[in-house]
């Protein structure tokens, strides 16, 4: 092994004293391409208007050369190691001078693989396209001082940019010109704006949808053509929109929805053996009856029989299908009823394949924490699918795990298995909303309701040992693509400490916080959350999400009890003998993407939240309150380590269970830009805390006041690296503190004591906001 690294050690020697021969293998015909110089534009006002011109002429002109900057085509790194690889071992057949040739050795980019000339050609063709009609890309091959090596200046002279002028619907039939003029206000293409091919095809494409969603079932976008005069008056474009001439007579007519069968089948070779007619639809199964009941058929279609055919609603039906994930395929074919030339109707055929009933998951991991303790845990799924006939979901999941110690911080040598957890849980799920009245209303996006139930046992030997349960109901239903509502009228948890220790009540003396989290109580209670997010509307160039949660706690249960002789403000009262908690709680969170440049985004995110407790609970449940940092918030620090305010508590083990508030305040701002192909940079800047609301002896400085408040904010700064796989993003932060909220003992605004300790890595998938 060593001989081999010394080995290896001498290349890279031999490679470096070889350093000025990067062209010695190059064929003799060839040249190295070492990339471009800065674009030259020449009279360029219009473009710097039209940003995907520009960016789509210098993405066809780009072409990295070898040892490039992220993909850069003109910024290269100063020691092209692949390219001395290459020339040192290109003619080594066999042995380890062919490995080190495959593993480090870059392809020269020969200056005819860039094929400057066609570049040029198809940046010109691209400035036509969006209106630059007298636009001009040229280039000149740039020797250097290696005359076997060339860099490829181009030169830009867009010209004047045409605009419209005239824009005309021409000979359209009479009901799909009315179709048009009723339209008219989402027309594309106005006047005066730049002329745009690109344009161009998105107006075709709104109008073939506009007449398929109005019958016109054969209508295509390749049936509109459009004719240019560019001549009349120079600089501007009188454009006219028209058919294509001998369109065939069904295209042209519009279509309605006759009868609709279904075919239900297990698989593809499964024989249907049985049907039953509904009015106009015919549902075809095997077996004693359908496998799925015809009032379901018909929430998810929204076709009707006699009704002009849409393509929207074929898309809806489609969508409503498959969401309801019981089937593996579904096909819709719309046949003609007959030959005839006065036809005008479509029988819909519907072809659905079942998915597989059962769905079987199961996780396994393995644990290691910092308190020495160790184990695996094992994660048990199993769904059954249309459950009732009706594409419901019933779901039982199993959670186990436990943990021994390694070290000798508990008892003073190893021990036996010593803490476990078992939690079950099920749930039900429709793909509708199960509530009186609703339950036939037909949404024009995914609604759902969900019914759950959960017990999990917490076992700590030589501390305690915890019963949890609960259960909630959850409606959830989307009116419009960008509003979502999610109602929980029901949610019920009980804790239950059912042992505990000697050690573990001194615990609890000392932590006041973790005695309030341990207690027995029911927390019933009801919420409603609001949001809001245009990113499926891709036409706008920034997005926005909002969502705002109202949480109510004990005042309904507070009522019940009223009604019972209770005064409403009475402390101590109880459910099954049981405390309850009462509290009200709102969080709501703004984040905005702004688009900057083609690939380069700012995000911004504002979040805040309150919790008041009051009534029956002094302090608000330990799980209800709220906590700052980690991955997804000031990334500087870990989760659980800042506040209330400027409150610090003992450094001990269980010093991050205090570190909670009843008000939370946070504000982030990331810049994220391109880096290599799917490699992408970030640097980012966040601030917040929590505070309590009311003043804490035990807790000194964690009560939010507006003098202390600026010198209350943690903040940090910090730079990561994301990498988009698609289906996820893998992400890698590193936060730098700047501020501490509590006294360090060193002056001014930045009063870290130790560089290294304001240091924040995080490695985490998704972006944090």
């Amino acid at each position: 092994m060593k001989q081999q690294i010394v080995y290896i050690i001498g290349v890279c020697t031999v490679c470096l004293l070889v350093s000025c021969s990067t062209t010695r293998h190059l064929p003799e015909d060839e040249t190295l391409y070492t990339g471009i110089r800065r674009i030259e534009y020449v009279n360029d006002s219009a473009l710097l208007r039209s940003e995907a011109a520009r960016s789509e002429v210098e993405a066809a002109l780009a072409y990295p050369p070898n040892n490039a900057v992220f993909g850069s085509s003109s910024i290269r790194f100063p020691i092209p190691f692949g390219l001395w690889v290459y020339n040192a071992f290109v003619e080594k057949q066999k042995g380890i001078g062919k490995w080190i040739f495959n593993t480090f050795a870059a392809e020269p980019v020969y200056l005819s693989l860039v094929n400057p000339d066609v570049r040029s050609k198809v940046a010109a063709n691209l400035l036509h396209d969006y209106g630059f009609f007298q636009g001009k890309v040229t280039h000149e091959i740039v020797p250097q001082r290696n005359p076997r090596k060339a860099k490829v200046a181009y030169r830009v002279e867009p010209g004047p940019l045409y605009m419209l002028d005239s824009v005309e619907y021409r000979r359209f039939p009479f009901v799909a010109d009315t179709l048009i003029r009723f339209a008219w206000g989402d027309r594309l293409l106005r006047t005066p704006s730049p002329f745009s091919v690109v344009e161009l095809e998105k107006e075709r494409t709104r109008l073939a949808t506009l007449f398929r969603n109005n019958g016109y079932y054969y209508y295509r976008n390749n049936y509109i053509t459009f004719r240019a005069d560019t001549i009349q008056r120079p600089g501007k474009v009188w454009l006219q929109i028209q058919p294509e001439n001998g369109l065939p007579p069904q295209v042209n007519r519009q279509w309605y929805i006759g009868d609709m069968t279904v075919n239900l089948r297990k698989n593809n070779s499964y024989r249907l053996t049985d049907s039953l007619q509904i009015r106009h639809l015919l549902i075809a199964y095997s077996g004693k009856k359908p496998p799925l009941r015809p009032g379901v058929l018909f929430h998810n279609f929204r076709f009707r029989h006699g009704q002009l055919y849409s393509q929207e609603l074929q898309r809806l039906s489609q969508e409503n299908m498959a969401r309801m994930g019981i089937f593996s395929s579904v096909d819709f074919r719309f046949v003609p009823r007959d030959t005839t030339a006065l036809c005008d109707t479509l029988d819909l055929v519907v072809s659905a394949t079942f998915d597989k009933p059962l769905d079987v998951e199961l996780e396994m991991n393995a644990t290691s924490k910092s308190n020495d303790q160790i184990g695996p845990g094992l994660s048990l799924g199993l769904s059954k699918k249309n459950v009732f006939r009706g594409g419901e979901t019933f779901s039982v999941k199993l959670d186990a795990s436990y943990e021994w110690q390694t070290g000798s911080a508990a008892t003073g040598k190893s021990s036996a298995v010593n803490s476990w957890e078992l939690g079950l849980s099920t749930s039900l799920t429709y793909p509708r909303l199960m509530f009186p009245g609703l339950n036939t209303r037909r949404f024009r996006f995914p609604a759902q309701t969900e019914f759950k139930l959960y017990a999990n046992q917490l076992n700590r030997a030589g501390y305690f040992r915890l019963l949890s349960f609960g259960g909630n109901a959850t409606y959830t239903f989307q009116p419009t693509p960008t509003s979502r509502h999610i109602f929980t009228p029901f949610r019920l948890t009980f804790n239950m400490l059912q042992s505990h220790t000697a050690k573990f009540d001194s615990i609890m003396e000392q932590n006041r916080a973790l005695a309030i989290s341990f207690r027995d109580q029911y927390i019933p209670a009801m919420s409603y959350t609001y949001t809001f997010d245009d990113a499926s509307i891709t036409s706008r160039r920034h997005h926005t999400w909002w969502s705002t949660t109202i949480t109510s706690a004990g005042n309904l249960t507070s009522l019940a009890s009223a009604l019972g002789g209770h005064p409403f403000d009475k402390r101590d009262k109880s459910l099954f003998g049981n405390p309850f908690a009462q509290f009200l709680k709102l969080t709501t969170e703004l984040r905005n993407l702004f688009k900057v440049g083609a690939r380069s985004h700012v995000a911004t995110r504002l979040m805040g939240g309150i919790v008041f407790p009051y009534g029956n609970s002094q302090y608000a449940p330990y799980s209800e309150q709220f906590y700052i940092g980690g991955a997804n918030s000031i990334r500087a620090f870990t989760a659980r380590t800042i506040g209330p305010g400027s409150y610090r508590p003992e450094q001990n083990v269980y010093a991050y269970l205090d570190e909670t508030g009843d008000i939370k305040l946070e504000a982030n701002v990331e810049f994220r830009f391109p880096l290599l192909g799917n490699l992408y940079g970030a640097t980012f800047l966040d601030a917040g805390n929590v505070w309590l609301l009311r003043s804490q002896d035990d807790r000194p400085g964690g009560q939010l006041t507006l003098r202390d408040f600026w010198n209350d904010l943690a903040v940090g700064t910090g730079v990561g690296v994301r990498y988009d796989l698609e289906f996820l993003v893998l992400r890698l932060d590193l936060g730098v503190a700047l501020h501490l909220p509590y006294e360090t003992g060193k002056s001014g605004y930045y009063n870290i004591p130790r560089f290294k300790d304001g240091l924040g890595l995080h490695l985490a998938v998704g972006y944090p906001f």
